[in-house]
C-alpha cells in the first residue's frame, strides 16, 4: 500500500466500524445504535460472536501476560488494538513489570480518541493511528522509536484484525506478517489469530455481509489452513494453533467456545 496513506479522522456514526461492533460484543459503549444494528443482523446467522469475542479478548489477556512471564518479552506492538477496555496489553505487561512498554496501533479515529484519553498519564504507553499493513509509517512513528527498541525481542500482536484486510501480495496478511518478522530481533513472539469457518456457507456470508456494512473495510473470513501459513518459519509456542479459547486456559471451568459456526482460531509464535 501506499506508505503514509492519509487516514481520516472524521468518526463516522452512519457506517459501522470492526472496532466499535468489537466493543459492543464486550458490553462497552463507545459504539453507535448502526454498529448495534449490525451486530444483531450478524448475530442471526453466527450466533456464538458475541462469546467469541469475549474469548478473544481473554486470549488476548493470557496470551500478553505469558509472553512477559515466561518469555520475557517487556515491549509490545498490537496493530489493530481497537477500543481501550479493560485488562489491556499495557495493563497485563505492566502489572509483571511497570517498566513495559507498548504501542497501540489502530486505523479508527474513535480509537486513538478514546485511547489518548485513558493513556494521557502512562508514558510508558502510546496509541498511534495507521493502517496494519503500513510497516513502515508504523516502525518508524516517533512513538514506536521513542518506546520500541527493536534490537532487542518485541511481542508484535495481530489479535483478530487480519479478516479486515484481503489477500494481497503486497498487503494482504502473509505479505505484512514477512515485513513485519524481518525486522525483528530473534526472541520476538507474533501473536496472530482470526475468525475462521470450515463452512464454505458462514465464510460467504460473513465475508459479503461485513464487507457490504464497513463499506469495504473488510478482508474475508479464512480457513485453519490459511492462518497456519502466517506461522511458517516461527517456533510455534505451546499448545500449538488453536480455537483461542483452549490457548492455556486459566483454569479447567474458563468459557469455551460452545458452538462452531466459526472460530476465533490461532496462537503465538517465536522467532529463533
Amino acid at each position: 500500500m501506499e506508505s503514509g496513506k492519509r487516514l481520516s479522522t472524521k468518526i463516522d456514526a452512519t457506517v459501522p466500524t470492526a472496532a466499535r461492533m468489537y466493543d459492543h460484543y464486550l458490553g462497552g459503549k463507545d459504539n453507535y445504535a448502526v454498529d448495534r444494528a449490525a451486530c444483531e443482523e450478524l448475530d442471526k446467522v453466527v450466533p456464538s460472536t458475541r462469546a467469541l469475542a469475549l474469548n478473544n479478548r481473554s486470549f488476548l489477556q493470557r496470551v500478553g501476560g505469558t509472553l512477559a512471564q515466561e518469555y520475557g518479552i517487556r515491549q509490545f506492538l498490537d496493530h489493530g488494538s481497537g477500543l481501550p477496555t479493560q485488562n489491556n496489553v499495557h495493563q497485563v505487561a505492566q502489572r509483571i513489570d511497570p517498566t513495559s512498554r507498548v504501542v497501540y496501533v489502530d486505523n479508527d479515529p474513535m480509537v486513538l480518541v478514546h485511547g489518548r484519553a485513558l493513556l494521557d498519564q502512562n508514558d510508558r504507553t502510546a496509541v498511534i493511528q495507521a493502517d496494519m499493513r503500513d510497516t513502515d509509517v508504523i516502525f518508524s512513528h516517533a512513538d514506536t522509536q521513542r518506546l520500541i527498541d527493536f534490537s532487542q525481542p518485541v511481542g508484535v500482536l495481530f489479535n483478530s484484525v487480519f479478516h479486515c484486510i484481503p489477500d494481497s501480495d503486497t498487503d494482504g496478511p502473509l505479505a505484512v506478517v514477512k515485513r513485519v518478522t524481518e525486522r525483528l530481533a530473534p526472541g520476538s513472539c507474533l501473536v496472530m489469530c482470526q475468525l475462521v469457518s470450515e463452512d464454505p456457507k458462514v465464510r460467504e456470508f460473513v465475508t459479503d455481509f461485513m464487507d457490504k456494512a464497513t463499506q469495504g473495510h473488510w478482508g474475508r473470513v479464512r480457513e485453519e489452513k490459511d492462518v497456519a501459513q502466517w506461522f511458517e518459519g516461527l517456533e510455534i509456542l505451546e499448545p500449538g494453533l488453536v480455537e483461542v479459547s483452549t490457548w492455556r486456559p486459566d483454569n479447567e471451568v474458563a468459557p469455551r467456545q460452545l458452538t462452531q459456526e466459526w472460530i476465533e482460531f490461532g496462537g503465538a509464535g517465536r522467532i529463533l
